[in-house]
């Protein structure tokens, strides 16, 4: 068992399946030693969780579990592009994350922490990475939060 997936154990995470991309577009794509993942919203077998606008209908707390829930899916879908083998990021280069909120939010970074703090606790230093927070006047699904993000991966040798 690598290191990573022994840290998701310790933490209780489990990663949920995925599905595949749902339109013109792929779930991620490797650039060299990038690994590029596509936005993810928070949803568990299929099913939207956290649906409305930060601020109007979901709470700043659910904004950031949210985040949290986004985060979880793109480290499923890099253990996916890595064939189980986490302990291959070296690095979270870049995160972004969009908040669906009403126009007088603020706290978008608050939300976004979300998405941040999981990847710390998995990667640990690993998963520190530079970060954009925007705010979005919709998301797809109706979702409260979409994150996307960029990994350096060691090559397979």
């Amino acid at each position: 068992m690598g290191v990573v997936t022994e840290r998701l154990s310790e933490l209780g995470i489990v990663l949920p399946s995925i599905a595949p991309a749902s339109g013109n577009y792929i779930a991620h794509r490797f650039v060299g030693s990038l690994l590029f993942i596509s936005g993810q919203i928070p949803r568990i077998d299929g099913r939207e969780h956290f649906v409305g606008v930060v601020g109007q209908d979901v709470t700043p707390g659910d904004g950031y579990r949210a985040a949290r829930l986004c985060a979880l899916n793109v480290v499923a879908r890099i253990s996916a592009a890595l064939d189980g083998d986490l302990d291959r990021v070296l690095a979270c280069v870049q995160l972004r994350g969009f908040v669906n909120a009403t126009p007088d939010f603020k706290g978008h970074p608050a939300v976004i922490d979300g998405a941040s703090d999981l990847l710390v606790e998995i990667f640990g230093e690993n998963g520190r990475h530079v970060r954009t927070a925007l705010g979005a006047g919709s998301l797809p699904r109706g979702s409260s939060v979409e994150v996307d993000a960029v990994f350096e991966v060691a090559m397979k040798s």
